[in-house]
């Protein structure tokens, strides 16, 4: 019986930041993990060398829940970003593994399509409003379905989700870039963009707009309702979710569908906003909540509620984690929208990846386990280059949520 013979952590910068784990068992199969936390990057890696990798080796790689419960239950100090991020490597190797195995892709593994394709949504932005509408014209005449609007609120700067060049990137920085934020500016100009983006190109895409936690609980359900009109998607992220009861407020106030959980990590931290439908789509990952086999445990939760998935999927998730959420999207009933950003070229010199776009949608290609692979080599071309996510700073100087 094969056991786990090694794992080995990588961290390279290809075009920004990533942590890598590759586990091999002793009859040569390797699989690959994702393990990047945007921003602390460093701790994960830490705790998976220090922490982790010690209790894997001679374990059975096909005791994949049986792995799960141990790193999770067996640590004593629970959840949390790092820790669910290094669970999730692991997790997610183990998956690549026992596809290999299998001679199988691993959405045959969780049981098989119940779609022909993964519906993406672009992300079109602008420093002013005739810039973003251009942007929107360019990811149509691409092919994308749906579509993320964000343009920056004017006299003020540095709002987020405006892409500086080709490729969007916030964490840029060697310290925390420290941006202005209004919120009265914001309340009063972002409707007047996506009506804007309504009017010229309609109503037959879906249209998305990120609110990145920004408004409290009574100016999300003003800005959810205002925006009726423009038949959004979703509006993500309206209100921080430490609160989940905040969202209640939302729901007496617009219908706006509303969509949360990029930077949630366990099936706890969204279990009132699924069971008490107050949101529509949960946002949870592969890489931050724990892996394949605790992201299908919150996903088929969500579907008895009628909630649908809509994963986080921005360029600080490295390939690994793409092709992983494309397999779960292809496998779920209660799939929604994957949330995508092209990697840039540096990256898919290090990470060959058979996941490809074609028409609005998301595959990947028949082969085992996860259809990527790491370049070791290739890698040692990137060192790792410290990088901050920003901080917003209302105009009177105190800390905003970013």
């Amino acid at each position: 019986m094969a056991k786990i013979e090694r794992a080995e952590v990588f961290i390279a910068s290809p075009g920004r930041n990533f942590v890598t784990l590759r586990i091999t068992t002793s009859d040569g199969v390797t699989g690959l993990g994702d393990a990047t936390l945007n921003g602390r990057e460093l701790a994960v890696a830490s705790y998976l060398r220090d922490h982790v990798v010690p209790l894997l080796v001679g374990r059975d790689p096909d005791r994949i829940e049986d792995m799960w419960q141990y790193l999770y239950r067996g640590a004593y100090w629970r959840r949390g970003p790092v820790t669910m991020t290094a669970i999730a490597a692991v997790d997610t190797a183990l998956w690549d593994i026992k596809g290999k195995i299998a001679g199988q892709p691993v959405y045959q593994l969780l049981g098989g399509r119940c779609r022909d394709g993964v519906m993406v949504y672009g992300h079109a932005s602008g420093a002013d409003v005739p810039a973003l509408i251009d942007d929107v014209a360019r990811f149509r005449d691409q092919g994308f379905k749906a579509i993320r609007a964000q343009a920056a609120v004017p006299e003020i700067g540095g709002s987020y989700g405006v892409r500086k060049g080709s490729v969007y990137e916030p964490a840029a920085t060697s310290l925390p870039d420290e941006q202005p934020w209004s919120t009265e500016a914001y309340l009063d100009f972002a409707p007047t963009y996506l009506e804007a983006v309504r009017d010229r190109f309609g109503f037959d895409f879906h249209l998305l707009h990120d609110i990145h936690h920004r408004l409290t609980p009574i100016e999300a359900a003003r800005f959810g309702k205002s925006v009726e009109e423009c038949r959004l998607f979703w509006m993500e992220d309206p209100t921080p979710a430490e609160n989940q009861d905040a969202f209640r407020l939302i729901r007496q106030h617009t219908t706006t569908p509303v969509a949360v959980g990029e930077a949630l990590s366990s099936i706890w931290d969204v279990q009132h906003l699924i069971t008490e439908q107050l949101i529509d789509y949960v946002r949870t990952t592969v890489v931050h909540a724990g892996g394949i086999t605790h992201l299908r445990r919150i996903f088929d939760l969500a579907a008895l509620y009628q909630v649908r998935t809509g994963s986080h999927g921005a360029t600080d998730l490295s390939p690994v984690t793409l092709a992983a959420a494309v397999h779960v999207d292809l496998s779920v009933p209660n799939f929604g929208i994957q949330e995508w950003m092209p990697h840039v070229r540096e990256t898919m010199e290090v990470f060959r990846s058979t996941v490809s776009y074609s028409d609005g949608m998301l595959d990947v290609a028949e082969v085992p386990g996860l259809g990527v692979e790491y370049d070791e080599k290739a890698a040692e071309r990137f060192p790792y280059d410290p990088r901050y996510l920003p901080v917003a700073r209302r105009l009177d100087g105190s800390v905003h949520d970013w």
